[in-house]
């Protein structure tokens, strides 16, 4: 067992605990308060003046796929030879020896979302890791997450230019629509099947609507990369025909339809809200946004897409929205717990409490609002995977 105390506790699911005491055993976080009581042989880690925290958790990422550094060959964030590609995951692509993973955990960040690339109408399937290990199938939180897919310029850009299909907007919602009607019928037919096996025929196996079927149960989302208001809008009606869960990811737009979004039971992820504003969409892009949708009521992280922002970079990105107006305990949860809520993960990281994943950040200073902040501990599963 190991005792953290000292420091003060970011529950991020209660109040912050002035010397709180966090009690580890075996990769779980096992009591969290003031005073707790500690067997005999607790190793003890004293953090006096120290800010003691969950690990950022990221919503929104290609770590792993687009690699530092090595360029094309480490690139396999896209599978841009088809609109459609559902078949394709995440895990399968992901290096962990990336030297981001390295970089993420000296500043406090255990966990990301991360998969495919918005080339495709349709990429693939996300998945949770934690940022420490060898071999990504023991670094899992979850798989699949989310199934991609995008709207806006990308898949314009990148199929119109070879003068394939889509080229319009109007084409992108086409080819979705297509492959949801047939993930339906799929899906039905497989059903139907299942109920009466020795009365219907088996259906003829397809990976890519084999892959499609999480999405029409409803047992993940459509992680819909979006960026300006009327593409969000066209994802939502999408949504609302085929009864499909979505989240909004990157949503830049949405300060400016914040009152319509108020009345939709979904999830959004702003970002990457740092550096030049590269193409049309990104226009309206503000740190500003955060605050205005979680003013809206909507469920709301602050993500870096990395590598357009380092991933290391996930606080001081919070930090910026702060500058903008947003609550700093907001902040703290769009890059905690609001995260890991969206993607499903909740019951193991994002906060401090008995029964989770012991993974912990230990700081000198305030990462979100104190550039000289400095990291002097990261834990994932209860082991120091950084220290300063």
């Amino acid at each position: 067992m190991l005792l953290i105390r000292g420091g003060l506790v970011k529950t991020m699911e209660g109040p912050d605990i002035k010397n709180g005491q966090i009690l580890l055993d075996g990769g779980k976080i096992l009591a969290v308060g003031e005073r707790l009581d500690v067997p005999a042989g607790t190793e003890i880690l004293d953090a006096p003046g120290c800010l003691v925290t969950p690990g950022f958790v990221e919503g929104h990422c290609h770590i792993g796929l687009d690699e530092e550094i090595v360029g094309a060959v480490g690139n396999d964030v896209n599978e841009s030879t088809n609109p459609l590609t559902p078949q394709m995951r995440a895990i399968d692509a992901i290096n962990p020896m990336d030297e981001a993973f390295g970089e993420a955990l000296k500043n406090g960040v255990t966990c990301a979302v991360t998969g495919p690339g918005s080339a495709n109408v349709v990429g693939g399937t996300f998945c949770a890791v934690k940022l420490a290990g060898k071999r990504v199938d023991k670094m899992l939180v979850k798989s699949p997450v989310a199934m991609k897919a995008a709207f806006g310029e990308n898949p314009k850009r990148v199929y119109g230019s070879a003068r394939q299909t889509p080229a319009t907007r109007m084409a992108t919602a086409a080819l979705l629509r297509g492959l949801l009607f047939k993930s339906q019928l799929y899906e039905e037919d497989w059903a139907a099947y299942e109920k009466d096996r020795e009365g219907k025929k088996r259906p003829d196996f397809d990976l890519q609507l084999e892959s499609m079927r999480p999405v029409i149960r409803g047992e993940i989302p459509l992680k819909v990369h979006a960026h300006r208001a009327d593409d969000i809008f066209t994802a939502l009606r999408i949504a609302r025909e085929f009864g499909l869960k979505i989240t909004l990811d990157h949503c830049t737009d949405g300060a400016l339809i914040a009152d319509e979004l108020a009345g939709e039971d979904v999830p959004v992820l702003v970002g990457p809200s740092f550096g030049s504003k590269t193409k049309i969409e990104l226009a309206h892009k503000s740190f500003a946004t955060p605050k205005i949708l979680m003013e809206a009521g909507l469920l709301t992280a602050i993500i870096t897409d990395a590598p357009v922002i380092p991933l290391q970079y996930l606080p001081l990105c919070a930090g910026l929205a702060v500058k903008e107006g947003l609550n700093e305990e907001d902040a703290w949860k769009a890059v905690t717990l609001n995260p890991a809520r969206i993607a499903g993960i909740a019951d193991r990281v994002g906060s401090l409490s008995p029964g989770k994943d012991a993974d912990i950040a230990i700081f000198r200073g305030n990462p979100l609002t104190d550039v000289g902040f400095h990291t002097l501990a990261t834990f994932i599963d209860g082991s120091i995977v950084y220290r300063r």
